[in-house]
């Protein structure tokens, strides 16, 4: 046994690089065909989308919007994901955290549902905000359809738009009167 060891070469910087790159690269191959299947399970899984699937999945968003302006966050806590529940704990984090990163949800003087699609199974709900200084952002929601048929929060994310809100004037303008043909 000795002499077994005794020869034992020990591994160039080089060979033991190319032993770990293949080590790595098989492990990657296995991790790439694992979530291939996954995706694939998860898009053969998800519910095939209805117009009272979407009417619904608007619904959660905008009662717990409307929940979120109120301040009463177990409300608005009650439509996410138990996930999500139990990754913030109570309704008091919950809308903490809102308050902190997620304030044009709060403050957005307009609101328009995109339509919404499925993407790698996921369920993507976009819902535009546009802020009082006309800024647009849109959230995009991700929505998950719960045991009991009810459809829940599962995350969300804020980004800017690519279009700008127009600037609508209140008051009287010769120009704006002449184009609509008043005299």
């Amino acid at each position: 046994m000795r002499g077994l060891r005794a020869r034992r070469r020990p591994m160039s910087a080089l060979s033991s690089t190319r032993h770990r790159l293949r080590w790595l690269g098989a492990v990657g191959l296995g991790l790439a065909a694992f979530f291939a299947l996954d995706t694939s399970a998860a898009l053969a899984a998800t519910p095939p989308m209805r117009a009272s699937d979407w009417k619904s999945i608007k619904q959660v968003i905008a009662a717990q919007r409307a929940a979120l302006i109120a301040g009463d966050g177990e409300k608005a806590f009650g439509y996410a994901t138990p996930a999500i529940r139990a990754q913030f704990g109570d309704a008091d984090i919950f809308m903490a955290m809102v308050q902190l990163e997620y304030s044009a949800l709060l403050t957005a003087r307009y609101t328009e549902f995109l339509e919404g699609a499925v993407i790698d199974g996921l369920i993507v709900q976009p819902l535009r905000l546009v802020d009082a200084d006309n800024s647009v952002r849109v959230a995009l929601y991700t929505m998950e359809k719960q045991k009991s048929g009810a459809w829940r929060i599962s995350g969300c994310r804020i980004g800017p738009s690519t279009i700008q809100a127009a600037y609508w004037r209140t008051e009287w303008h010769p120009s704006v009167s002449a184009i609509a043909g008043d005299p």
